[in-house]
């Protein structure tokens, strides 16, 4: 197992607890940032953003390579290179079915990522 391996296998990414203390709360432990690192990485190109966010936001919780593509300007194998991307840094899962694959968010990764980035207000000492 590579060194990398073992960092990763660390934090579960499925975890419905924060991985972490939120950024503006306390230093992400390099093992965290290592494995959160991809998926903040694939979601930092547009296109992948917006896949991202039509299959987090479809109806029944998944969507049809074959409703995603009409949505770009691109060739199906650009948008099937961007979905293998998402999938890759663990933001999806994929299931064939027949002809078509169907994409499903994973929640667990979602949800670290979100309270990675959350900024929860200073408590103020209010007399």
């Amino acid at each position: 197992m590579s060194k990398q391996e073992a960092s990763l296998a660390v934090i579960d990414l499925n975890a419905d607890a924060p991985c972490c203390p939120p950024l503006a709360q306390g230093r992400v432990p390099a093992e965290t940032a290592a494995a959160l690192a991809p998926a903040f990485k694939a979601l930092g190109d547009p296109v992948r953003l917006r896949l991202m966010s039509m299959i987090a936001s479809a109806e029944g919780g998944e969507a049809c390579v074959c409703d995603l593509t009409p949505a770009f300007d691109l060739t199906g194998p650009t948008i099937s290179h961007h979905l293998k991307t998402l999938r890759e840094a663990g933001l999806v899962d994929a299931e064939r079915r027949g002809t078509w694959v169907y994409y499903r968010a994973r929640p667990g990764i979602l949800r670290q990522l979100a309270a990675l980035l959350a900024i929860e207000p200073a408590l103020s000492s209010k007399a």
